[in-house]
């Protein structure tokens, strides 16, 4: 814990961090791809572009978040009250993370804490909002770092747990592992006091139609809209210590027992205050295979490339030749936030030292990198 006086000398972030009072929407010129595979896919269109250099979303930012990549939201087919449920969720999301850090809170509590607010959020597919498997059931997965000393926690597969991320954190607080499943991670939830909840508590309408509509597909087809939703988020603090977290239920349809990027540290989720606090949504494979988020800190730390050009580089070139897309959100100690993605779109939102939030659900808003 730190004492009121290491927070005193550290007090640079906290009078930035008063409640902001408006929302702010921006649209954002997004760099060029590089070449990538399959024919006719948001990948393969990259192939065309030009490479550019990657320029940062943002400066100054203390704390961001992702509702995943995927299927963008566009303007002519979202009701008002569909986009104000959308940003208001992230909003949320970052507010309670900003409460964390305005009392000199660790990074590592506001992620923890933004991500539970997107959790209990029906519309994002982690916690209360989580797809189905193929066997009608729901199993989470979380991850959450540290990046002060690259501790490190996560759970994978968990049918009872209401908060995946906070199960992840202890995890890392209570055990020396790093990564429990399945039952003992739920038995270990329950163990350190967390309410379970039934299969039940995970169940919409709206994953359930998802569901239905897989089942009635081409075998393998990704579903529209699903299948890349994850929730993350991202902080530096005070101290300049950074920590990222992700949490997701997952594919739709998936088998029963499948695991995907967001509770492996070094593919979904990755911090280390010298280089980078990211947290990645996709195609989880394809992330597994390409160690997304460790890449991009070895390509800052190994290779001296900035937070931007690190994630352009893994996001845009290197995963898209693996065969799959997404995004990730990716934040230096110094503020530099980037959030490139080859997806169509990526719901994101972020809060500068200043206290201005920015969110970006429509596709015009975060344009995927093409």
């Amino acid at each position: 814990m730190r004492t009121p006086a290491r927070i005193r000398t550290r007090s640079w972030l906290l009078p930035a961090l008063a409640a902001a009072t408006t929302l702010t929407v921006v649209a954002v010129a997004a760099p060029g791809s590089a070449k990538s595979p399959p024919e006719g896919s948001t990948a393969a269109a990259a192939a065309s572009a030009p490479a550019r250099k990657a320029k940062p979303d943002a400066r100054n930012v203390v704390l961001a978040v992702h509702g995943g990549a995927g299927t963008a939201l566009k303007r002519d087919e979202t009701s008002p009250e569909e986009e104000k449920a959308y940003r208001d969720g992230l909003k949320r999301a970052l507010r309670a993370g900003q409460k964390v850090l305005k009392a000199g809170g660790s990074s590592t509590k506001a992620v923890e804490k933004a991500v539970n607010v997107l959790e209990d959020d029906p519309l994002f597919n982690a916690g209360k909002g989580a797809v189905f498997t193929a066997d009608a059931g729901h199993e989470l997965d979380a991850s959450l770092m540290r990046g002060s000393d690259l501790k490190a926690g996560a759970v994978a597969g968990v049918k009872h747990v209401r908060n995946p991320i906070t199960a992840a954190r202890l995890v890392m607080d209570e055990t020396k592992h790093v990564l429990l499943a399945g039952q003992g991670a739920d038995d270990f939830a329950l163990q350190q006091g967390l309410k379970p909840v039934t299969q039940d508590y995970y169940w919409t309408q709206r994953r359930w139609d998802e569901l239905m509509k897989a089942k009635g597909s081409d075998p393998g087809k990704p579903v529209k809209d699903a299948t890349k939703g994850t929730v993350g988020a991202v902080a530096v603090d005070g101290e300049k210590d950074l920590a990222a977290a992700t949490s997701t239920g997952g594919l739709t349809n998936k088998m029963a027992g499948r695991v995907g990027d967001s509770p492996l540290i070094g593919a979904g989720t990755y911090a280390k205050n010298s280089t980078v606090a990211a947290s990645a949504t996709g195609a989880g494979e394809v992330f597994i295979r390409g160690a997304a988020t460790a890449t991009i800190s070895n390509l800052m730390e190994f290779e001296g490339e900035d937070v931007a050009s690190a994630a352009y580089e893994v996001l845009i070139k290197r995963l898209p030749k693996l065969g799959g897309d997404g995004g990730v959100i990716a934040l230096d100690r110094h503020g530099t936030f980037d959030a490139p993605h080859s997806s169509e779109g990526m719901l994101t939102g972020y809060l500068t030292r200043d206290g201005k939030f920015v969110t970006r659900i429509f596709s015009d808003e975060s344009p995927p990198n093409t």
